[in-house]
């Protein structure tokens, strides 16, 4: 990993297409801008994972949900029986 001190105004350059521009420093905290590409995804890390966490749950929910409606099937056929 690259670490740098830069301050407002400053920028790091990436290849030829990106440029990350350090707009404001405040408190605990700073403000960049980033010129790229259109076509090149830019994404905070914390929203990526949750919506990772968010997908997983849901899959868990869905298969858990699968495997409800399998049981009630299971017993309606052998209340009704036509279970084994």
């Amino acid at each position: 990993m690259l670490v740098l001190t830069r301050k407002p105004g400053e920028r790091v350059l990436i290849g030829d297409d990106i440029v990350i521009t350090v707009l404001e420093a405040r408190g605990d905290g700073i403000r960049i801008g980033i010129d790229a590409p259109r076509g090149l995804r830019i994404q905070r890390d914390e929203v990526v994972r949750a919506i990772a966490e968010a997908n997983q749950e849901a899959e868990a929910a869905a298969h858990t949900d699968d495997a409800e409606e399998l049981i009630k099937e299971e017993l309606i056929k052998k209340a009704l029986g036509f279970g084994d």
